[in-house]
């Protein structure tokens, strides 16, 4: 099963995309065994491209012969993306949609069908957790991924008054999109996971 988390852009901010592969190993009775997750996919949209081709790009994406009808779209509903999870919704895509809005809050909660609130800090700290434990692998070749090495090192926690916190790019001018991206994927590939083993991370 493939994930795919979309940070949505504004003026200012690119549109990012992430695929990650939910990795299980087979076995002889039962369900499969939980492996890790391996990053196949990122990349930045240009700048101002319009949320209907952001949407079409998408499709074609899941239409793909590896994504068609084995993969998840975890979009970023905060702000203006709900009425995207709305064009993406109806635009048939042949896959699950989950609208996710991002916020400063303590707790994840469900907020409808096909729709969560979700901290920031449980998205970017569990994916930092992740790759600390070796659980996500990078698949080589990936043209973004300087990008988002860069992106990782610079997201930080920073505190902006009692008992508050915010989390996003350290220094000025720097962006978090594709963090964003690939911490939503990660999110929801993660969710179903219930006792789990983990490997050493590797590039491959």
């Amino acid at each position: 099963m493939f994930y795919l988390g979309l940070d949505l852009g504004q003026r200012v901010d690119h549109t990012a995309l992430a695929v990650v592969e939910r990795l299980e190993r087979a076995r002889p009775y039962g369900e499969a065994e939980y492996e890790g997750l391996a990053v196949r996919h990122v990349e930045r949209l240009p700048l101002g491209v319009p949320y209907p081709k952001v949407v079409s790009y998408v499709k074609a994406q899941v239409r793909g012969p590896e994504l068609r009808q084995q993969c998840k779209v975890v979009v970023d509903a905060t702000g203006l993306g709900a009425p995207v999870v709305e064009m993406l919704r109806g635009a048939g895509l042949g896959c699950e949609i989950l609208a996710v809005t991002i916020t400063g809050g303590e707790k994840e909660s469900a907020a409808g069908q096909g729709a969560w609130n979700v901290p920031k800090r449980d998205l970017i700290a569990g994916l930092q957790v992740s790759l600390e434990l070796g659980e996500i692998e990078m698949a080589k070749g990936i043209p973004e991924l300087g990008a988002l090495v860069r992106e990782l090192m610079d997201v930080r926690e920073r505190s902006s008054g009692f008992r508050r916190s915010r989390w996003g790019a350290e220094r000025s001018g720097q962006h978090d999109d594709l963090v964003m991206a690939l911490a939503l994927a990660c999110w929801n590939a993660r969710r179903v996971v219930g006792k789990v083993g983990f490997r050493g991370g590797r590039l491959f």
